[in-house]
């Protein structure tokens, strides 16, 4: 059972929110007038971004659509400074793996001796940074450079509160970064009740095509920064990078993805609410297949996710009054969140196993869901992943004893054993879709 600290505190959380959630049903909200929307509320705690490299991570927050409030933060490892990965000598894997799964290591392992260019890259890469440790933008020798696979991060809220810039979810990006060596982009979508279904998930599909948008001006200023694409003698180099700026503007290449991000390693991570986000991009990707080159989504991570019903299961007859988010309680935020003449628990956003809800499972990416013990809604992710365990996609469930909802997500749970060890353990799945060949994790 869970200790009697966060018995007490989830009495305390689900007082608060209940509030604050009557509070915004009974606020009249004029919808026409806010598509602009929020990411965040006044009452929560968040935390500045630092593009200094604090423990080992680097921030930046970036608001990518000039009609709306959406908006991503970075979190930028400092591993990806260091000279790229050589190619791993054949038989050598196994004993990596191996290795990397007893100790749980924090980055991929470092093999063989660097080369001049590597050495070089590491030099140049350290000018980089001033003496503050603030990260600078493109690297020298962006070549040289490791490229870290990209994760885009959903967080949780009913919905209605959490932000992508709150403390919890800073130190949650920060402790996956660190241990799955990746980049993480965390999305800050819009709000309900300001805005309804479906700006949350067209927000999260934007930021996925912002992504690719940005992979593609990349390989476009790289290749006419370089003269890759016929320039004659006639222009200098200065004229065709001013030509590039005229053609797209040198704001709109993010330099932290374009040096160090590998967009065709792009892993999806939604938090409770986040994870319906999270699997309803998975499934936008796979529709459009190409059209997203050179993103390409190898796995997807659905933490506890906001699922429900009409028919209900098991658990959420037995734990309707589970700890921190209660059946009644999730039921306020889905009316908040879905339009009133759309509200149903049946929803292609409520309920994962609808008729029609496309595409087939089959073509669904990997999937690794995570669900607690006590949490009403974890009987329908279980089914959600047994039923594309049935159409032979890898949908492993990690299922952990005496947690409740949000148990390595929320701001008092963060430090616990539990949590740890659940950031852990995804990190262990996901290097299986993201490690560079030679360097796969297998369990």
């Amino acid at each position: 059972m869970p200790s009697i600290a966060v018995k007490l505190y989830s009495v305390f959380f689900k007082f608060l929110l209940k509030h604050r959630l009557q509070n915004r049903i009974q606020t009249h909200v004029d919808e026409s007038s806010n598509q602009y929307g929020v990411t965040t509320r006044p009452e929560e705690s968040v935390s500045a971004a630092n593009p200094s490299f604090t423990d080992g991570i680097a921030t930046k927050d970036i608001h990518i659509d000039p009609s709306t409030a959406l908006s991503v933060r970075i979190f930028l490892p400092e591993s990806s400074l260091s000279p790229p990965e050589p190619k791993s000598k054949p038989g050598s894997s196994q004993q990596d793996e191996s290795d990397s799964l007893n100790h749980r290591r924090n980055s991929y392992p470092n093999i063989g001796a660097p080369t001049n260019d590597s050495r070089r890259s590491s030099l140049e890469g350290s000018k980089l940074r001033s003496d503050d440790n603030v990260y600078r933008g493109y690297s020298p020798l962006p070549q040289n450079c490791r490229r870290l696979p990209i994760m885009l991060q959903f967080h949780g809220g009913g919905w209605v509160s959490g932000s992508n810039d709150s403390v919890a979810n800073d130190i949650f990006c920060r402790r996956i970064a660190k241990l799955c060596d990746v980049i993480i982009v965390a999305v800050g979508y819009r709000l309900a009740p300001e805005n309804k279904y479906p700006a949350a998930f067209e927000d999260g599909l934007k930021v996925l095509y912002w992504l690719a948008k940005q992979a593609n001006l990349a390989e476009c200023s790289k290749s006419m920064g370089s003269g890759a694409l016929g320039v004659g003698a006639e222009f200098t180099k200065t004229q065709v990078q001013r030509h590039l700026v005229d053609a797209f503007g040198a704001s709109m290449v993010e330099p932290w993805l374009a040096a160090h991000g590998d967009p065709s390693r792009c892993v999806l991570l939604g938090v409770s609410c986040g994870a319906n986000i999270a699997d309803y991009v998975a499934r936008k990707a796979v529709e459009a297949g190409r059209l997203l080159d050179p993103v390409k989504v190898v796995a997807q991570v659905l933490m506890y996710p906001f699922f429900i019903g009409n028919v209900p299961t098991r658990s959420e007859i037995n734990l309707a009054n589970s700890y921190f988010y209660d059946k009644p309680m999730c039921l306020l935020a889905w009316k908040l969140f879905l339009p009133e003449e759309e509200f149903s628990l049946d929803h292609p956003a409520a309920n994962p196993l609808v008729p029609d809800r496309g595409p087939p499972l089959k073509f669904m990416p990997p999937t690794l869901t995570v669900v607690a013990e006590h949490d009403w809604m974890r009987d329908r992710a279980i089914a959600y992943s047994e039923a594309l365990r049935k159409v032979n996609v890898d949908a492993p469930v990690l299922e952990y004893k005496d947690a409740v909802h949000e148990f390595a997500t929320l701001d008092m749970l963060l430090n616990t054993p539990q949590a740890q060890a659940c950031a852990e353990d995804i990190a262990i799945w996901v290097k299986k879709y993201i490690s560079l060949r030679g360097h796969e994790f297998s369990y």
